[in-house]
């Protein structure tokens, strides 16, 4: 079916070009188009006469002039034959399609089978569901465990990704405050102060506290440390 779309398109988008390549061309050679002016310079020239803007004598002299270079233009021989004018119209008619079959058979697939909306949409809602089920679990598995144990600090951590990956960045912030209540992480600070900052739309004292701590802690090429430095920056400290 997409390669039958291709197909056409390129019909339609090449339609003009064929219909100009299969009739006739109306287009003047070199030998022509002199021919031409030089016809239109003696009518200029009697026009002049007629109107007085110059005298017998120039009109004469003029005229012999472009008669001259008339009959000189029309000895030339015409370099520009019919069929000359319609090869490359053809040759970019017939190079076009292929072109462009050629540069979407590197990468294109047109044997996928189609994604209705239908069908996406539902997937997506499969997504959240299986998401929500998944926080739900683990909220559940935390009740469970020893509040200060390091596999409940593992659990918060993965509950505020599972949160954040939801969009849910109020309960990522608090599930990864909870982490870090049970054993300090520097990376983890910064991010869940930089959560915090989002959500108040500033760095407040505590982010902020949030903030030094990580950079006091983290090593010197920790990927986020520039970031930490001018949340601190802008807030004055």
């Amino acid at each position: 079916m997409t390669l039958l779309l291709l197909a056409v398109c390129a019909a339609v988008v090449l339609a003009p070009l064929a219909l100009a390549a299969g009739g006739r061309l109306h287009t003047r050679s070199r030998r022509d188009s002199a021919l031409a002016i030089h016809r239109a310079q003696l009518a200029e020239l009697d026009r002049d006469l007629a109107e007085g803007r110059i005298a017998p004598a120039e009109h004469g002299n003029a005229v012999l002039e472009v008669q001259r270079r008339l009959l000189a233009a029309a000895a030339s021989p015409d370099a520009s034959p019919l069929g000359a004018a319609r090869g490359p119209l053809w040759a970019t008619l017939a190079g076009v399609p292929v072109l462009a079959l050629g540069l979407y058979l590197l990468d294109g697939h047109p044997f996928l089978p189609g994604a209705p909306l239908a069908a996406r949409l539902a997937a997506a809602g499969q997504e959240r569901a299986d998401a929500a089920t998944l926080i739900a679990m683990l909220r559940e598995r935390l009740a469970t465990l020893d509040p200060n144990s390091e596999v409940a600090r593992q659990g918060y951590v993965l509950l505020g990704n599972a949160e954040d990956g939801e969009g849910h960045l109020p309960e990522a912030a608090q599930a990864w405050r909870q982490a870090l209540r049970i054993r300090f992480d520097p990376g983890l600070a910064a991010l869940t102060a930089e959560a915090q900052t989002r959500l108040e739309g500033k760095v407040s004292p505590d982010s902020a506290d949030l903030f030094r701590r990580a950079l006091a802690a983290a090593p010197p090429d920790a990927p986020w440390r520039t970031l930490v430095e001018q949340r601190l920056a802008g807030a004055g400290g």
